[in-house]
């Protein structure tokens, strides 16, 4: 047990703005040194990536007066947004010291699902064809089956409702189609999961074929050089394309920025009353004050009409951001509130010691695949939306390896039991400014891929040497 309690808390002690010392006797001048010196052991979480999209933010902006104009800020926000849904439910498979290579063409499957339902008014059988619509619902009902027999019930859920849908054959309806796509999602990480889990393949072995397969069957529902148009459904267009209204872009601000303020400073307080270890109060109200400021700031910003013609009113915060934001509080919250999340700490930090105090493995393994998944498969409604159309490129190399380039860019390790959701959502911006700020120099393809891979090798021989380091000081 003493094992398992350590893998827990190692993530708390790791995140960089934790200041976990006892206020009793630690001042916030004898905290900040406390920080320093386990920054210097190696316990540096998101800081490089948070310096870097610093310094990266800095660059374009001097080197692009295009860069922080306000119709680039709001671009900015959605470019990036699919990578970083996919990269979110990635965290959760690095986390136990696993891969997941079949994230982005997973994503593709479950676009060409909702493309076809969607220009097919529903009927996938008029689609597909009867020999491919039958196998995939034998895939449907496989993957409820091994769902089931691993008791992942969200597994089970959405495969059966994904069967109803297709079976009973409704009408093309965008809400209908993005609930779809998520089943699809869901059910395609239920078969990754019990081959991994319980059949015992190696996830890279697994993900890879699974990667090379799931193409295969893009190319089979779209045909070679085909494309599916969603553009014409409002809705599924709004997705990555439209934004909130200015009144509530604001009720967004005030929810978010006070959410957060309320929890963090509710949290401190009731901790304080209890005795119990915490961060010194002008520091936890430094990070709140903080990202209040950068909330309001960024809201007043987009609330701005940023439309080149006045014949056109274009404002308000991007429809991607609550997407993002929902799917960072929830994932957050299961890291770090639950017995699940506190369990996959665990077995990312100590397999065996899991097994030994009671922790359902195999059910853990299996469980963070779906969660892969369905994540990949709302990226996939939000890159879809923002071309309009699904083609057979759809979830390809690039979205893969960038998806899992911005986890652990963020700061998520690739050898498990260390990260946030929250890198995901860093990793995924100093990609987005990376590529964005790139394209604006009129820099070539070449360039902007061979100047992402080596901000992911730095990324990862930081990892490496952190660990190294806090290896060290553990001896």
């Amino acid at each position: 047990m003493t094992n398992v309690s350590e893998a827990v808390t190692t993530e708390q002690g790791s995140a960089i703005t934790d200041f976990g010392i006892d206020t009793t006797t630690l001042s916030t001048r004898e905290a900040l040194r406390d920080y320093v010196a386990r920054l210097r052991g190696g316990e540096i979480g998101s800081l490089p990536a948070i310096l870097g999209l610093i310094a990266l933010v800095v660059l374009f902006s001097l080197m692009s007066d295009v860069f922080f104009s306000l119709n680039n800020i709001a671009n900015l926000l959605a470019q990036g947004a699919g990578q970083t849904i996919i990269a979110i439910g990635i965290v959760f498979v690095l986390l136990i010291g696993e891969i997941d290579l079949s994230a982005g063409t997973a994503s593709g499957v479950a676009a060409a699902v909702l493309a076809m339902h969607f220009v097919d008014d529903g009927n996938l059988l008029n689609g597909m064809g009867s020999t491919v619509f039958y196998i995939f619902i034998a895939l449907m009902v496989l993957a409820t089956a091994l769902a089931g027999l691993l008791r992942i019930w969200p597994g089970v859920a959405f495969s059966v409702l994904g069967i109803v849908l297709v079976v009973v054959g409704f009408h093309a309806n965008p809400w209908i189609e993005m609930l779809l796509a998520v089943c699809v999602g869901a059910a395609i990480g239920s078969i990754t999961g019990f081959l991994i889990a319980k059949i015992g393949m190696p996830s890279f072995v697994v993900t890879l074929a699974l990667f090379l397969a799931w193409q295969g069957v893009i190319l089979q529902l779209i045909g070679e050089g085909g494309v599916l148009g969603i553009s014409s459904s409002h809705v599924l267009n709004e997705v990555a394309n439209g934004n909130l209204s200015t009144a509530g872009s604001w009720v967004l601000c005030a929810v978010a920025a006070g959410g957060y303020a309320a929890v963090t400073l509710g949290g401190h307080a009731l901790r304080k009353r209890r005795g119990l270890v915490t961060s010194p109060t002008p520091l936890v109200v430094a990070k709140v004050a903080a990202l209040v400021v950068f909330a309001i700031v960024v809201t007043a910003l987009l609330t701005v009409n940023r439309s080149p013609s006045k014949l056109i009113v274009i404002s308000g915060v991007p429809y991607v951001v609550p997407i993002v934001l929902v799917l960072l509080v929830a994932g957050t919250y299961v890291l770090t509130r639950t017995t699940y999340g506190r369990h996959l700490y665990a077995v990312g930090g100590n397999v065996e010691a899991a097994r030994r105090a009671g922790i359902n493995v195999t059910q853990l393994r299996a469980s963070v695949f779906v969660i892969s998944s369905s994540c990949a498969a709302v990226g996939a409604i939000v890159y879809s939306s923002k071309v309009g159309s699904v083609d057979p490129q759809a979830g390809g190399l690039n979205t893969l390896l960038f998806a899992v380039g911005a986890a652990v860019i963020g700061g998520t390790s690739l050898f498990g039991g260390r990260g946030r959701v929250a890198d995901a959502v860093i990793g995924g911006a100093v990609l987005a400014v990376v590529s964005n700020g790139l394209g604006l120099l009129q820099q070539p393809a070449a360039v902007v891929s061979i100047v992402t891979g080596l901000v992911l090798l730095l990324a990862a021989t930081v990892d490496a040497i952190s660990r190294r380091r806090v290896a060290i000081a553990g001896h």
